[in-house]
């Protein structure tokens, strides 16, 4: 147990929470793992009780057989997407799936267009920030809510906890503030505590295909759908090659008796640390797209008390995040993905690349809303030349915030189909049909903002 002045409790956090209206089941599941983060547990999974996984069966070679099953199971499957986040790390204050992608065309859009196309139920899970601005964007489009499934069920929040005495977080500037989303783990509970799941069973629905709104590569696989099924999987997730750019994130790995887990950063004691980023080693990083059996979740849940017991996640924050002289705080997480340590029979199948590609930070953005990205006919963002990534790196100080990105593409990114890599230094902006070839750098030593000329083609280095 942590050494406090005073023992702390719940009640105060429980108090909290019940004037907020928050449901029972999820006070007790915060209860839970308030008492971890309080007794000190570290969640750690040391290298010598974990193995690798060495191979896994590849999406890339699913037979025919497969995709025939998924069109068979495709009327009872529905799409769940989190859709919780604002998008703050790139000064958005409305819900990330708002951020146009294609022109004036949003996440969002691309998103209800893709299940129109299958005729499929979209069920977003929202969070009290991202809630009402999501169902004035979805209004036009009518036939999502045709088939009496719920559009949207809201994530639950939580308060934040001070780490000095660990009492709830106070910051009478902002109170709204004080609360924080428990991690998109809670989308187990939310399912429970809304009626969502009970509702996805009650119309038939038996499979759900899970995955974050930014991550424009995650679609309906009907193959891997199809795999899902044939093989009665209770929970799978996709995992792709890890990179040098993915050592740092978490990976699949195996205990002793055969089970797959998730390993993230935060559970791998430092001494491990050199094993953990192998790629060699640990092949397979977490895509976050993962396929539900709804009965099994069902059963799971109500064997377990509603309680799936996912790993606790410890995130330390400042209370007013653009203030890091505010107090600081712990916010209390959990990760989807983690659920598959707690499915007994539960699989993880290899997917191309292609079903990554998150847009984190505006250096995603540049890539997605360039030529290097198409969108079909049926709304699937896809690359102009598959397989080829390029890297892109932008000064932070002029480009991080949307605005500012925004502001110096007046006209439109560059072209950068030719284009493998590009990296910014300094404040330039960029008139019409700029194109970029080869590797290019561009560096503006002026302190005054240089502005590209229409129709220049930029190759190699070129400073200003």
């Amino acid at each position: 147990m942590i050494n406090l002045p005073n023992s702390p409790t719940t009640d105060v956090f429980v108090s909290k929470m019940k004037e907020e209206g928050l449901p029972e089941l999820f006070i007790e599941n915060f209860k839970y793992y308030y008492q971890q983060l309080v007794s000190g547990e570290s969640g750690l999974i040391p290298e010598k009780e974990i193995q690798a996984v060495d191979s896994l069966p590849d999406a890339e070679t699913f037979s025919q057989r497969y995709f025939e099953v998924g069109e068979t199971v495709l009327p009872k499957t529905a799409v769940i997407k989190l859709n919780g986040g604002l998008g703050t790390s790139m000064g958005l204050q409305q819900a990330k799936s708002l951020l146009p992608v294609k022109d004036e065309i949003t996440f969002l859009d691309i998103i209800a267009k893709q299940v129109e196309s299958h005729d499929l139920p979209l069920v977003l899970m929202n969070s009290f920030s991202t809630d009402q601005d999501t169902l004035d964007k979805l209004a036009p489009y009518q036939h999502l809510g045709s088939k009496n499934i719920p559009l949207r069920f809201l994530q639950h929040k939580q308060p934040k906890v001070r780490q000095d005495d660990f009492q709830p977080a106070i910051w009478d500037e902002n109170p709204n503030l004080e609360w924080c989303p428990p991690g998109h783990g809670d989308i187990y509970t939310a399912l429970i505590t809304s009626g969502t799941l009970s509702a996805l069973l009650e119309k038939g629905y038996e499979y759900a295909f899970v995955s974050n709104v930014d991550n424009l590569g995650a679609v309906i696989d009907i193959s891997i759908l199809g795999y899902f099924a044939d093989k009665q999987i209770p929970f799978m997730m996709e995992v792709a090659d890890r990179t040098p750019m993915d050592k740092k994130g978490g990976h699949l790995a195996m205990q002793q008796d055969g089970q797959l887990i998730l390993r993230e950063s935060a559970q791998c004691p430092d001494e491990d640390i050199n094993s953990f980023q192998d790629i060699n080693k640990h092949k397979y990083f977490n895509t976050n797209n993962l396929w539900l059996h709804l009965p099994s979740l069902m059963n799971v849940m109500e064997s377990n008390g509603s309680k799936l017991g996912l790993p606790m996640i410890r995130n330390s924050k400042t209370v007013d995040p653009r203030n890091k002289k505010s107090t600081a705080v712990y916010q209390i997480e959990t990760a989807m993905g983690s659920a598959i340590g707690v499915f007994k029979g539960a699989q993880a199948v290899r997917v191309p690349r292609t079903r990554f590609a998150p847009v984190k930070t505006t250096n995603d953005l540049l890539v997605v809303r360039s030529d290097a990205y198409a969108l079909t006919n049926d709304f699937r963002l896809v690359q102009a030349e598959s397989g080829k990534k390029l890297q892109v790196s932008l000064d932070s100080d002029y480009y991080k915030l949307v605005s500012d990105f925004n502001g110096r593409f007046p006209h439109g990114v560059p072209s950068i189909t030719n284009c493998e890599s590009l990296k910014i230094s300094g404040d330039i902006a960029f008139g019409k049909n700029v194109t970029c070839n080869g590797n290019v750098e561009l560096i503006n030593h002026s302190g005054a903002q240089v502005m590209i000329p229409d129709g220049t083609i930029l190759e190699g280095k070129v400073e200003f």
